[in-house]
């Protein structure tokens, strides 16, 4: 992809956001450093907006297989979800549609990366993901890695 295309598709991506509610989103051309730092989940809309929009970004693969992969990690990341929540995490967030979850995400659900009990389920859950998801994986995001 050149970098004039990376440009393009990332005024398409900005121009969506936007357009699902994401507010102050400077230029992310002529401003990327602005961008990146304004993409934040603590505004209302940006889990809808990402769901959405997440397609827009430079370099997103449109193959079968790369949807294969992705359905593979969405439904893995939502058995995940749904376990940590069977294991007293009532507010553990489901990942947005392309299997995304960030620690803004379960800051805003009150869950506390650093809690061992979070850590112990979490370990406990990745069984549920069929190896999609590993306790290294989980111990990097933890990390913030």
């Amino acid at each position: 992809m050149s970098f004039a295309q990376a440009n393009r598709d990332m005024l398409r991506f900005a121009a969506c956001m936007k357009s699902h509610g994401v507010q102050g989103l400077p230029n992310p051309v002529s401003d990327p450093g602005g961008f990146k730092h304004s993409l934040t989940a603590a505004q209302p809309n940006f889990t809808a907006a990402m769901t959405a929009c997440g397609h827009l970004l430079p370099g997103q693969q449109n193959s079968d297989q790369a949807s294969a992969h992705s359905r593979q990690q969405v439904d893995a990341m939502l058995a995940f979800a749904r376990c940590m929540r069977s294991h007293g995490f009532s507010r553990f967030p489901d990942p947005t549609s392309n299997g995304s979850l960030t620690h803004q995400m379960l800051a805003q659900a009150g869950i506390d990366l650093h809690q061992p009990a979070v850590v112990r389920s979490a370990d406990g859950c990745t069984t549920v993901t069929h190896g999609i998801i590993s306790r290294a994986m989980v111990a990097r995001f933890i990390a913030g890695q």
